[in-house]
C-alpha cells in the first residue's frame, strides 16, 4: 500500500488580504505543511494542485497574479509535482490520475481548500477511480455559503461536507490521527 499526499489550492487567494478569504485558512496550511514536511521526509509521492481560472467573470485564482500563487508556508520544492488544473475536481483534465498511477499509490491523504468545492469533487472522484481517500478534516478549509437568504457558517459548511465524505467516500481524520498521534 502506497500512500499519496495531495494538497489542494492552498494559494494565496485563499488567506487574509487574498480575493477569497476562507475562515480558518492559515491554520489548515500550517496542518498541511506538517503533513507535507511528513511526506518530504518519508520519501512518500506528494503532489501539489494549483487552480487556474479561465472562465468569464472569475474574480480569483487568476493568471499572472499574487493570488494564484501557492502559499509560502507550503511553497513546492523544486522537483516536487505541480497539477495544474481549472475546474473543481483535480481530476478533470488534468494529468493527476496518471501522476497518481505512476507512484504507486493507492491510499490518498488529501487536504486544502475549499471543504465544500474542490476538497469533495477531487475526493469523490477519487473514491470512484478505485483509491482510498482520507480527507484531513482540520488541514482544510472553507467559507460562510448563503442559501435562500440564510447564511451557513463555514464550520457548518466544513462539518457537512466532512460528514457527506465520510461515507463511503474516504475516510475523514484529523492531522493527528493521520500522524498516528491520535
Amino acid at each position: 500500500m502506497t500512500r499519496a499526499l495531495v494538497l489542494i489550492d492552498i494559494q494565496n487567494d485563499y488567506f487574509t488580504g487574498g480575493a477569497m478569504e476562507l475562515v480558518g485558512m492559515e491554520q489548515a496550511a500550517e496542518r498541511a505543511a506538517t503533513l507535507l514536511n511528513d511526506f518530504r521526509a518519508s520519501g512518500e509521492p506528494l503532489f501539489h494542485i494549483q487552480h487556474f481560472s479561465v472562465r468569464p467573470g472569475a474574480g480569483f485564482f487568476l493568471p499572472d497574479t499574487e493570488g494564484v500563487e501557492i502559499n509560502a508556508v507550503v511553497k513546492p520544492r523544486d522537483g516536487e509535482p505541480v497539477v495544474r488544473k481549472h475546474f473543481p475536481n483535480a481530476f478533470r483534465e488534468t494529468t493527476l490520475l496518471e501522476d497518481l498511477k505512476a507512484s504507486g499509490a493507492d491510499e490518498l491523504i488529501l487536504c486544502g481548500a475549499m471543504s465544500h468545492m474542490c476538497v469533495d469533487s477531487t475526493t469523490r472522484a477519487a473514491f470512484d477511480l478505485g483509491f482510498r481517500p482520507t480527507v484531513v478534516s482540520d488541514a482544510c478549509a472553507t467559507r460562510d455559503l448563503a442559501f435562500n437568504g440564510e447564511t451557513v457558517p463555514a464550520a457548518s459548511v466544513h462539518a457537512a461536507f466532512m460528514a457527506a465524505l465520510a461515507v463511503p467516500f474516504a475516510a475523514v481524520k484529523t492531522m493527528d490521527a493521520v500522524r498516528g498521534e491520535d
